[in-house]
């Protein structure tokens, strides 16, 4: 007997014919002698559709009561999940996150899960029930409800494997698993069956949505195995591994890519210690996340260009704060473009394989695709190119690491 995490996502339980597929998933998994918790999303697209409502009350809404507002969509799927398993016989319960409770701190909007009390599931799981919880969801110090940001539920369900010790984490989606790349721009994507935690990490902070980095991170510092499943056929999946446990053989495992990048380039700043901190404080202040970082200093050593890259939305925002500390920054010009796409590959094999960088470099070259810049890490090559040859560009590295 095992005890399991299983974790649904908004499209699993998008309809109410959805919802009874889950259902009958969840039956056979308990039939199988496991005890069993269950996680659920709101129904796809219901999250999105309260917060509509709130900004039409008000463009500045409440936060706290904007956690109260969202979390109500989880609600919603998780009694009608309990009710389509009590149907079936299957002696089941909701429980909110406030009945367990899930103990978050306050930051509204978007929390951290501190502790779950277990007693009170635990006993009810040992019984043959079947717990149905809301992720995204919890109740802070001050007895407030708390939401954990988006792509929350995949990170309740890694808190919920935590504290209740399950053997695995099974997280349901509408896809067979992790793919090497995006299918709707590369249909010759595949399946991946095995990635480890580093890998994953990469894939999802580089653009994959299968799991948000928040939760993939969670899940490889506490060391919690993950099986990425589809709701909507009986493939194996992806298991998201130790690096001990991850295979090697492919140099490259996948390609991720995000649009709607922007570089901004500060040109002819007097190059002293200190120089970069000044530029990046004023945006790490403002909650503008940087990417990519590269500084040139001239010949005589007494400038330097500093260009870095921000997601598009935060363009003019970065721009203002330059400006109104140019007396302090001391540059010559400011340019910037947007409308970029960062494209990435990732691999673990990359370490022990020389070469990499080159048969990336020049497969894009090849296809006459400019790079703009360019960031590393061991298992990780980023290239800034034009957002219009997204698709080219990760068409073209797919093939080249022979991923098709």
């Amino acid at each position: 007997m095992k005890r399991l995490t299983l974790k649904f996502g908004g499209t699993s339980v998008g309809t109410i014919e959805k919802i009874k597929k889950v259902a009958n998933i969840i039956k056979k998994r308990h039939a199988e002698g496991n005890e069993i918790i269950v996680v659920v999303s709101a129904m796809s697209g219901v999250t999105d559709e309260l917060n509509k409502k709130s900004n039409l009350i008000s463009k500045d809404f409440d936060n706290k009561e904007l956690d109260v507002l969202l979390s109500s969509g989880e609600q919603i799927s998780c009694s009608l999940l309990s009710g389509a398993l009590l149907d079936l016989g299957i002696k089941a319960r909701s429980w909110l996150a406030w009945q367990i409770p899930i103990i978050t701190n306050n930051n509204h909007t978007s929390s951290q899960i501190i502790k779950i009390k277990t007693d009170e599931i635990l006993n009810f799981i040992s019984k043959k029930g079947v717990a149905v919880i809301p992720g995204f969801q919890g109740i802070s110090p001050e007895i407030r409800v708390t939401t954990l940001g988006r792509g929350g539920s995949d990170l309740s369900a890694v808190a919920i494997a935590k504290f209740f010790k399950t053997d695995s984490c099974e997280i349901y989606t509408d896809v067979d698993g992790v793919l090497t790349t995006d299918p709707s721009i590369n249909k010759k994507a595949k399946k991946i069956d095995k990635i480890s935690y580093e890998e994953m990490l990469e894939m999802s902070s580089m653009g994959a949505k299968v799991m948000q980095p928040s939760s993939v991170q969670a899940s490889m510092v506490n060391d919690i195995p993950i099986h990425v499943r589809s709701t909507f056929s009986e493939k194996s999946g992806t298991k998201i591994v130790s690096e001990n446990e991850a295979d090697y053989k492919k140099v490259v495992t996948g390609i991720a890519y995000s649009k709607s990048n922007a570089k901004v380039s500060i040109v002819g700043v007097v190059d002293k210690p200190g120089v970069a901190a000044d530029v990046f404080e004023p945006m790490g202040k403002n909650n503008i996340n940087i990417d990519m970082v590269i500084q040139n200093t001239s010949l005589d050593g007494k400038t330097a260009n500093i260009t870095f890259t921000i997601k598009q939305e935060n363009l003019k925002k970065t721009l203002n704060i330059i400006e109104k500390n140019k007396e302090k920054l001391n540059y010559n010009k400011i340019t910037h473009d947007d409308k970029l796409a960062k494209v990435s590959i990732i691999g673990a094999g990359m370490i022990a394989s020389p070469g990499v960088t080159y048969r990336m470099f020049r497969s894009l070259a090849e296809e006459k695709i400019n790079i703009l810049a360019i960031s590393t890490s061991e298992i990780k090559i980023s290239v800034l190119i034009r957002e219009d040859l997204t698709q080219k560009a990760v068409r073209t590295l797919h093939k080249e690491f022979e991923l098709d």
